[in-house]
């Protein structure tokens, strides 16, 4: 437990409520610690934070569109490798039909989440019917594969030596956001029996192990998935986002974290569904400015209108890295009080690391260099020239 330093004041002209009722002709920038879950502080600008004219250095905002990314075989290690640190590796994996191999990952976790395609995950647990909207979270150490109808796209999420946890619900209670109910878990099943080698049969099976990033492979003369019954409490689960019930209040607008669905040692993950937009007139209708300085802000884009974004589609990625602030892109603040609509149209998935990622070896044309300027407006962009 950490005793920080608290002093709650007030300084010049301020809002009495965060993210509400902000003071005419100001934007409000949250400084927060532990990303949303430790002191934070208001600050209310006479200017938007993010309405710089130029940026020099490494540093900076950064998007990148998966959809470019090259299919590879029916082999998960071989997905392209898009953000990793020593806690997370994050990798999109452009497949499609059968495994020829049984996989089995000895570094952490994984979470699986099918942005594209539908078909069936075989694992020692039994089959489980997997499709787009699914997250798939496989305990380590767990063999598995997949046969998916046609082509697919898959966000794989590794937490490196850890483990997925359910988030601390507090005072909302344990069936918030989702019940734990409709967890689905796999099952030995007719599916799954047809799978296994025939009494007699002989049949040369791969097991391509993965250990501190590097794989080793074991043969079997029959098909390993042979388990013919289990009990006890591991095991993967299913949780579809059409499943997910989003925390809501029409006076406020809530932070991320209010969306956690997992949570692993050094990194949360979070779920974005549509929910009405608030309803009181002086509460912000869209993200509000923050530095998270704290995390690193990832986002992928799963479907549907992202309304604090422009120029952003279905299978993107933004990376906003800890250090400066970020928010809505100049048209979204138009609606920042008054939307256009009456409820939010967009799925996404965000993962809030607190260590520093690095990125990837990408093929050229997969990262937007120009996402940097996304909040400039054409006076700023002309002024910079």
């Amino acid at each position: 437990m950490k005793h920080w330093i608290s002093l709650p004041r007030i300084e010049g002209t301020s809002s009495r409520q965060a993210h509400a009722d902000l003071p005419e002709g100001t934007y409000e920038r949250e400084l927060g610690r532990e990303g949303f879950f430790g002191p934070a502080t208001q600050m209310y600008h006479r200017h938007p934070p993010t309405a710089w004219v130029d940026w020099d250095g490494p540093l900076r905002p950064r998007a990148f569109d998966l959809g470019r990314l090259g299919a590879v075989d029916g082999d998960p290690w071989q997905a392209s490798e898009v953000l990793y640190n020593a806690h997370v590796r994050y990798r999109f994996w452009n497949t499609q039909g059968a495994m020829d191999a049984l996989v089995r990952n000895a570094d952490g976790d994984e979470l699986m989440f099918v942005h594209r395609g539908k078909g069936a995950l075989f694992c020692d647990y039994g089959h489980l019917a997997i499709a787009e909207g699914d997250y798939i979270v496989i305990p380590r150490g767990t063999m598995w594969r997949t046969e998916f109808d046609g082509a697919a796209q898959v966000l794989l999420i590794e937490a490196t030596g850890g483990s997925y946890c359910l988030p601390d619900r507090g005072p909302a209670g344990a069936h918030a956001i989702f019940d734990p109910a409709v967890l689905d878990t796999p099952a030995i099943d007719d599916a799954f029996r047809a799978q296994q080698t025939p009494d007699g049969e002989d049949e040369l099976c791969r097991v391509r192990i993965k250990r501190r990033n590097r794989i080793s492979t074991v043969t079997y003369p029959f098909n390993p998935l042979d388990a013919v019954g289990w009990h006890g409490n591991l095991a993967p689960v299913r949780l579809n986002v059409r499943d997910i019930r989003p925390l809501m209040s029409h006076r406020y607008h809530l932070p991320p974290s209010a969306h956690t669905t997992f949570v692993a040692e050094r990194f949360v993950i979070c779920t974005f569904v549509p929910r009405p937009f608030e309803t009181d007139a002086g509460a912000l209708k869209v993200p509000f400015f923050h530095n998270n300085d704290d995390y690193d802000e990832v986002i992928f884009y799963h479907r549907g209108e992202f309304f604090s974004r422009d120029d952003i589609g279905p299978g993107m990625v933004t990376f906003h890295p800890s250090g400066f602030p970020h928010g809505p892109h100049p048209k979204a603040l138009e609606n920042a009080l008054k939307p256009g609509r009456q409820e939010t149209d967009e799925y996404a998935v965000m993962l809030d690391a607190r260590d520093a990622l690095e990125v990837g070896a990408l093929p050229e044309g997969v990262e937007n260099p120009d996402y940097v300027n996304s909040w400039r407006t054409d006076a700023r962009a002309a002024a910079a020239e």
